[in-house]
């Protein structure tokens, strides 16, 4: 077997057409060392960020609580090292009680989107079971539009 080893080095310096020319062996095995990468790296990132928590995380949320913040920015001082917590807000909103909420708003008059974001969508599968007649009906509102693709290679054996 020939070494097909390209190195992270190598990989970085190849154009986008150097790589699509190369043998199908070598694009599998560079898609293959991406991914086990990927997981790799994901990884590695969950358990140093358990370490920063277990490290600054009550200094975090000792110094948040003192400065009366449930979110944002706090900085810490470790000797020379400057840590920055950042804890961000994540809003969410309970469908069911934001439309009773807009069917208010409707019935006494006003614009409801003086008050609320709407977005209607349709999901793909429901539009797809719909008889033709309705289907029609939503045709020139929807839009389609390709998503990013993505490959994956397996070597198959040559037998």
């Amino acid at each position: 077997m020939t070494n097909l080893t390209i190195l992270p080095a190598d990989l970085a310096a190849m154009s986008v057409s150097d790589l699509a020319s190369l043998p199908p062996a070598q694009k599998q095995e560079i898609s293959r060392n991406l991914d086990e990468a990927l997981d790799w790296l994901k990884k590695a990132r969950a358990k140093f960020d358990a370490a920063l928590d277990a490290a600054y995380g009550e200094q975090a949320r000792a110094a948040r609580l003192a400065a009366g913040k449930d979110f944002g920015v706090i900085h810490l001082s470790d000797g020379p090292l400057r840590v920055t917590v950042d804890i961000p807000k994540r809003v969410s909103w309970d469908q069911e009680q934001l439309a009773a909420i807009a069917r208010r708003i409707a019935a006494s008059g006003e614009k409801v989107e003086d008050y609320l974001d709407i977005e209607f969508s349709v999901s793909e599968s429901r539009f797809n079971n719909w008889p033709a007649a309705l289907r029609a009906q939503f045709e020139a509102a929807r839009t389609v539009k390709p998503g990013k693709p993505s490959f994956r290679l397996a070597l198959i054996s040559e037998d």
